[in-house]
Parts: C-alpha cells; sequence; structure tokens
C-alpha cells in the first residue's frame, strides 16, 4: 500500500529541509570567512584533543643513550631554576645543580594553590577540569627565595620558599615575567571580548585584547597598557587584520596578536637607538616585534616578517636584539630548526647566530626562552623537546639538560634560568632551614 503524505503536512517538511539546507550553507561559510561558531568549535576542538592526549606535554623519549655535557672549564657554573612538567602530569619548579640534580623544589597544582576560582567561569576553555589542568609559563626567583611564576593564562601567584602562598593575582596572565631593575613585574595580560570593541568594530567576538601589566612585588597592578591601543596610537591597526580573509570587509577573531614576552632597556646598559625604559614586545601571531616608549605608547621601532613564530627577543646592547625564532613551518619541521637570530637596528640586517643540524637538532614549535650568560655564553630552552643547553659563541655545546622522566618519556620544559653567582648552595640550604627540610638528606 502506498503511503500518503496528507497536504498540511507539506508546508512543514518544505520549512525543516529548508533549515536543513540554509544550516549547511552557512556552516560552510563560517568555516571559510571564521564567523560563529566556527571560531569557538575550534578552540573546543583543539583543547578537548588536547585532554585526551599526552602530546604537548610529554615526548618519547630521544635521548636513552644520553651522555649529559657539562665543560666546567667553559660553562657558566650556577644553580639554575627549571620549570616544567614531571612525572604524573604534575608542574614542578626547581632549583638544580650544573650536574642536574635536584637541591629544592615546589611541586605546583593548581587545584591546591587556587581552590576557590572566581575570575574565570567553569564553562571557560581555559578552565581546568584535571592534573595538569595549565602550565606554568614565566617565572622568577627573588632574592629570598621566593618563587613569582603564571598558570597560563589563569593567574599569576607567588610562594615563599616553602610553598606557602603569599599572594595571588586574578587575571589572565601569560607566557613570561620580566623583573625590571626597580623591582616591577612586567607581564602580558589578556581580555577576553564577548561583544564587540567600538573602537575596533571588525574585531568579532570571541576575540582576546593584548595587555601589557605592570606589577609590584606585593601584587598589586601599577598599570595596564592595551596592544590595541598602541597600535592605534601609531596608525598601525592594519597589523590586527593580517589573517583577515574578506574580500568587503576587514575584520578578524579569536587571537590577532598573541602577545608571549615583554622586555624593558634598562638604564644600566650603554644607549644607541634604543633608550633606557624602551619597552620591546613580541606578537607572535604576526611575527611582529614593537619597541615603544611607556609614556606616550609612540613606537619607535618595528620588525615584520624575518621571523616566524618567535619568541622572546631580548635587547643585547643599545643598537641590538637577539630573537628566538621558532621557525615553526609544520608542527615537526623535520627540514628545518628553530633559530637565535641577531637583529641590529643600525642596518636593519638579522643574522642567524645559531641553529641546529641534523646531527645536533634544535627546534621548538612553541614556547621556547634564551638567555645571555655574564661570560659571553647562551642558555637556551628547547621547551617542546624537554631540553635546556648552553653554547658558547662558536655554537659548541657546553651544557645540557634534558627532563627525562619515566616510562621512556620527556616531559616539556617551559624555561631554564640560571641565578646569580651569588645564589649558592650554602645561601639556599639557609633559606629553606625554615621549611623544616634536612638539606643533607
Amino acid at each position: 500500500m502506498k503511503k500518503i503524505i496528507k497536504l498540511d503536512l507539506l508546508p512543514k517538511i518544505f520549512l525543516i529541509f529548508s533549515l536543513c539546507v540554509l544550516s549547511m550553507f552557512y556552516g560552510i561559510i563560517s568555516y571559510h570567512e571564521n564567523w560563529f561558531p566556527y571560531p569557538l568549535v575550534s578552540k573546543v576542538k583543539s583543547l578537548i584533543k588536547e585532554s585526551f592526549t599526552d602530546k604537548g606535554y610529554y615526548l618519547e623519549t630521544e635521548y636513552s643513550t644520553l651522555v649529559p655535557v657539562y665543560n666546567e672549564n667553559s660553562a657558566y657554573s650556577s644553580l639554575s631554576l627549571v620549570t616544567s612538567l614531571v612525572e604524573d602530569k604534575k608542574m614542578s619548579a626547581r632549583i638544580i645543580d650544573m650536574e642536574g640534580e635536584t637541591l629544592h623544589e615546589w611541586e605546583i597544582d593548581w587545584f591546591e594553590l587556587w581552590p576557590d576560582v572566581q575570575h574565570i567561569p567553569k564553562t571557560d576553555p581555559w578552565y581546568p577540569k584535571s592534573r595538569p589542568g595549565t602550565s606554568i609559563h614565566g617565572a622568577v626567583l627573588l632574592e629570598n627565595g621566593d618563587l613569582i611564576f603564571i598558570f597560563e593564562r589563569l593567574g599569576l601567584v607567588r610562594l615563599d620558599v616553602c610553598g606557602n602562598v603569599v599572594w595571588r593575582l586574578p587575571r589572565r596572565t601569560h607566557h613570561s615575567i620580566y623583573l625590571d631593575e626597580y623591582d616591577n613585574l612586567w607581564i602580558p595580560g589578556r581580555i577576553s571580548h564577548e561583544e564587540p570593541l567600538p573602537n575596533f568594530p571588525n574585531q568579532k567576538p570571541l576575540f582576546y585584547e593584548e595587555t601589557i601589566l605592570k606589577i609590584s612585588l606585593d601584587g598589586e597592578v601599577l598599570k595596564e597598557i592595551s596592544v590595541f591601543d598602541i597600535l592605534k596610537a601609531n596608525r598601525l591597526e592594519g597589523l590586527l587584520y593580517l589573517s583577515s580573509f574578506g574580500d568587503q570587509i576587514v575584520n578578524a577573531s579569536n587571537d590577532p596578536l598573541h602577545l608571549n614576552d615583554i622586555d624593558i632597556f634598562p638604564s644600566y646598559m650603554d644607549e644607541g637607538i634604543f633608550k633606557a625604559g624602551d619597552i620591546m614586545i613580541s606578537l607572535r601571531n604576526i611575527n611582529t616585534i614593537l619597541i615603544f616608549r611607556e609614556e606616550d605608547l609612540n613606537v619607535t621601532h618595528m620588525f615584520t616578517g624575518m621571523f616566524v613564530r618567535q619568541h622572546d627577543p631580548d635587547f643585547v646592547d643599545g643598537n641590538t636584539i637577539s630573537v628566538y625564532d621558532n621557525y615553526r613551518l609544520t608542527e615537526e619541521n623535520y627540514n628545518n630548526q628553530s633559530r637565535i637570530l641577531i637583529g641590529s637596528f643600525i642596518n636593519g640586517e638579522f643574522d642567524v647566530y645559531y641553529t641546529g643540524t641534523e646531527q645536533e637538532p634544535f627546534y621548538s614549535y612553541v614556547m621556547g626562552k634564551h638567555e645571555w650568560l655574564p661570560n659571553g655564553n647562551l642558555l637556551i630552552t628547547e621547551s617542546t623537546r624537554g631540553r635546556a643547553f648552553e653554547i658558547e659563541q662558536d655554537g659548541n655545546i657546553v651544557w645540557e639538560y634534558v627532563n627525562l622522566l619515566g616510562e621512556g618519556k620527556v616531559g616539556r620544559v617551559s624555561e631554564v634560568h640560571r641565578l646569580p653567582r651569588g645564589f649558592t648552595e650554602e645561601y639556599l640550604e639557609q633559606l629553606i632551614k625554615k621549611c623544616g627540610v634536612n638539606y643533607s638528606e
């Protein structure tokens, strides 16, 4: 028997069919034009993928036959602060000696150190669900042994040498901490916008506004500077839309800039093109470095495109900077290596100071730090391979540290920072005596 469709159902069937067709076309257009909800869906997919895999936290060890490098005559011998992921998806900040032995450790747990979260809604994609939940990305050790560090995109914490909370700052801090000569902390911040900004109508929600936070050692926010405002003040709004795909309307969304480092030119360094107080920032997603003045936001220098997804630019002297060029062309990047570049602001040229080879690879597709040491050597953190190493000016490796864990794995290393020589094992022993720790064990 043939089925008969009632005539009064036809309009409803047609409506449902039309809605399905329209939804399909909107889905296609939203994908190509980056319309809502594609940015949100893409972000959630990425987070879900990361939450169900160890990728990004651990990698299978490439160092099963590793013989640690330590050339006592050439390396800058001092203690180091290491922030990394360790066994069982735990975060750690520890002080190690030149042989890689741990002398003191802070076990960092987001859920214990920030039990009553008010500044981040549970629906936020970055809200931690399970350990580790986040990472340490940016840390400094104070002379009295206190540790200040960033829970990535979640907040800033100061712990004393015994691990007790001194203060917490509920701001979306991320990536790096620069402690200037006046004991101010300079830290990237981030404001999440779910509504358009009147002065930036082409930023489509959800998007992030990057800010520069100036913070006291007591955890007080002294100043906040919007990177959007810096670009607008210097008629550089076009940098906000380098990733725009629209022909009719220039727009962008989500993470147009990705501020990942702040550096201040100090008064004790001889001036050249750069002057005391100049602020340098790194904007990864547009492959750009800006240098500007705090008082009027005037951009004095800008470089774009000499590097790919760079991190951690540093002032070398009054006319020179160095840049950690991740050179991320693919995630694995087998045919390329990350690079340390030296940029002269006299002739505008960037030269490769150090890069990896097939025999001695050097590649970090995200993150990464570098630090010029008092003896002229360079300390490099190769974050995603869980490694740090020190090189002489000829590129010869004179010290190496690998975050080897159990089960044939290496844990990601956020940063290895060499401490001043005055911060000795004996000095550290005096600091931690009040914690009831037996240093000799």
